[in-house]
């Protein structure tokens, strides 16, 4: 019983083993994978360091721009470090708070930056519907509240995963065929039932992020009928570009 209840609070290090059945390629899987988090590095460091230093920029579409450059670096430093050093260095261990630190900033750095195409979506609305009142709607003090309100509402829909995970006891295998940690992965080495764990880790993430999806898609669905409605084809090309630019964005996120 002494054994079972240590294993419970104090499980021994995980073993992270990589993709199943694809071990002997991961060296080559590595490369692109490599080429696409330099990428990432480049190209959000580059945005970051633009929108903080040019003035003209400090506007609420590129500070929803800028968070979203600065969830994606942590997205990216959550996972992949670990990854190459099993890509090409093979299976690697991880501590088991380790493991739930890194499961915890990777579904909520996915949350937020679900949150955060919506509130760019919001924002375009407003550009497009209303351009007269954009500054009056869109203020300082109501842009730190959709901040928050982004912050808070992740933080609260993955940290319960972390206390669904620690009162799990762990006594069977600890090694995880993944490159990383992730909810489900965590709760299917537990020797317990884990319903509740399926129920919460499909269930409550995937719908916010559908939700927010469709929240998105009307808001385009406003945007475009605002469009239609423009008397001049100027100012709908005007609306289209400025847009555009947005839905390129979300896409490649």
């Amino acid at each position: 019983m002494a054994t079972f209840n240590l294993s419970s609070f104090n499980p021994g290090p995980f073993i992270l083993l990589g993709i199943p059945s694809l071990q002997q390629f991961h060296i080559w899987i590595g490369i692109p994978f490599f080429i696409s988090y330099l990428v990432a590095l480049v190209g959000n460091g580059v945005l970051l360091y633009l929108i903080s230093m040019e003035r003209s920029l400090h506007e609420p579409m590129f500070f929803f721009l800028f968070m979203l450059a600065a969830t994606d670096l942590i997205l990216s430093n959550t996972c992949l470090p670990k990854t190459f050093s099993i890509f090409w260095l093979g299976p690697q261990e991880i501590t088991f708070s380790g493991c739930l630190t890194q499961m915890f900033f990777h579904h909520y750095s996915f949350v937020m930056e679900s949150a955060i195409q919506l509130a760019m979506a919001f924002d375009r609305y407003v550009a497009i519907s209303s351009p007269l009142k954009y500054n009056i709607i869109l203020t300082q003090q109501i842009i730190s509240k959709i901040v928050m309100g982004i912050i808070i509402r992740s933080f609260c829909i993955i940290f319960p995963c972390v206390f669904l995970l620690k009162r799990l006891p762990f006594c069977q295998t600890y090694l995880i065929p993944h490159t990383y940690c992730e909810h489900i992965g965590i709760a299917r080495l537990a020797c317990a039932d884990i319903s509740i764990n399926i129920w919460y880790g499909f269930a409550v993430p995937i719908m916010t992020v559908i939700s927010d999806l469709i929240l998105t898609g009307i808001s385009y669905t406003l945007i475009l009928r605002a469009i239609f409605n423009f008397p001049s084809w100027e100012a709908r090309q005007k609306a289209v570009s400025t847009c555009g630019s947005h839905v390129c964005v979300i896409l490649i996120f």
